[in-house]
């Protein structure tokens, strides 16, 4: 028997560990005009056609174009740099042992000034070493939030003081934003994009 780890789940595994993805972007010929018209939303704010996690969210139209333009403004437009941003999206990212988003990601933090070390100690599910202040007080509030479910009044006055309310609810909403894109692809199953070392299985 064959074990197989997603999504932090051990499951049991009698065949071949390759699940088969499910919810694929809806066929061309069956596509409503609901669905087309979201596609074209979507092009408009992000400039490139449905991917990743936008695929399986066209079978519920508007809940897709309504995500994809809160991630426009999360990704783009809070008030976190860059690199501050990804850095969030990993830590949710291998919360959710999400592998998917995980690749995509993974690339554009380091090109975005994460340093390698630092991401590949978030892949391996430790407290990374070298983080910058920033840094550490936005892991201390992410995994806190994952965690816990909640934030300590010391980790949220660092977060407060240095960012202000907006920087709080966007740093809950980064967090939340890419777990809810993680159980996406997690229940469709999408493969990740090549090139990127998998996530490595956490120990249970």
């Amino acid at each position: 028997m064959r074990r197989l780890v997603i999504g932090g789940l051990l499951l049991a595994m009698t065949s071949s560990p390759v699940l088969a993805q499910r919810l694929g972007l809806p066929p061309k010929d069956t596509l409503t005009a609901e669905q087309r018209a979201a596609m074209e939303e979507f092009q408009k704010q992000r400039g490139v056609g449905i991917s990743g996690p936008f695929e399986p969210m066209l079978w519920s139209p508007e809940a897709m174009i309504r995500a994809a333009a809160m991630g426009t403004y999360l990704r783009y437009k809070s008030v976190y740099s860059q690199d501050l941003s990804e850095f969030i999206i990993l830590l949710a990212g291998r919360s959710w042992s999400q592998q998917y988003e995980w690749s995509v990601h993974y690339p554009i933090a380091l090109k975005a000034g994460v340093s390698k070390a630092i991401a590949d100690a978030i892949a391996e599910g430790r407290r990374p070493a070298g983080m910058s202040a920033d840094q550490e007080m936005l892991y201390d509030f992410t995994t806190e939030l994952i965690q816990n479910k909640s934030i300590s009044d010391p980790t949220y006055a660092r977060v407060l003081k240095r960012f202000g309310e907006k920087g709080v609810i966007d740093a809950v909403s980064i967090t939340g934003y890419y777990t809810l894109l993680a159980m996406v692809l997690n229940v469709a199953r999408t493969p990740p994009d090549k090139g990127v070392p998998l996530l490595p299985a956490l120990p249970q």
